[in-house]
């Protein structure tokens, strides 16, 4: 909050990310970072054909094949993770991201709230785009805007 801009915050969260990672597209994601041959069959072998069950008290349910996520309570699953939303700045125009976890905060700065409506609502739409390309949901429920700044004194 410098020179008398006022700052627009949007908190971001996505539905489900861990649990909905597309395996395909991690893979990609891994080739692009440099990871290849042997290392890259390891992390396909890794997400491949994983199966889960639940058990309550001595009930057992079904086996499931489990096609998109990455194990979670794993060392692996967070990191995972963060390389796959890695590019996600790369896709901002007009906002700085922070990103954490599965939740990520647009911010800018601007002259006026229309200014700031504007930057975010710009980026926002750049974030659905990359959502809908990487097969990841947006949590309206987890969706939150906020604006602050100050007035600078004048002598």
């Amino acid at each position: 909050m410098d020179k008398g801009l006022i700052n627009g915050v949007v908190f971001v969260d996505l539905k489900k990310a861990f649990d909905t990672i597309d395996h395909a597209l991690l893979l990609a994601k891994l080739e692009r970072c440099g990871v290849r041959e042997t290392p890259l069959k390891w992390f396909k072998s890794y997400l491949h054909q994983r199966k889960q069950v639940c058990k309550i008290n001595n009930a057992v349910s079904d086996t499931v094949e489990i096609h998109c996520g990455v194990p979670q309570g794993s060392n692996l699953g967070p990191l995972l993770f963060n390389l796959y939303i890695n590019d996600l700045p790369n896709c901002l125009q007009t906002t700085k991201a922070s990103m954490f976890a599965d939740g990520t905060n647009l911010s800018c700065k601007g002259q006026s709230s229309a200014d700031i409506e504007f930057k975010l609502n710009c980026d926002l739409d750049n974030i659905q785009k990359w959502l809908i390309s990487n097969k990841l949901t947006l949590n309206l429920a987890g969706y939150c805007c906020e604006f602050g700044g100050y007035v600078t004194p004048t002598s």
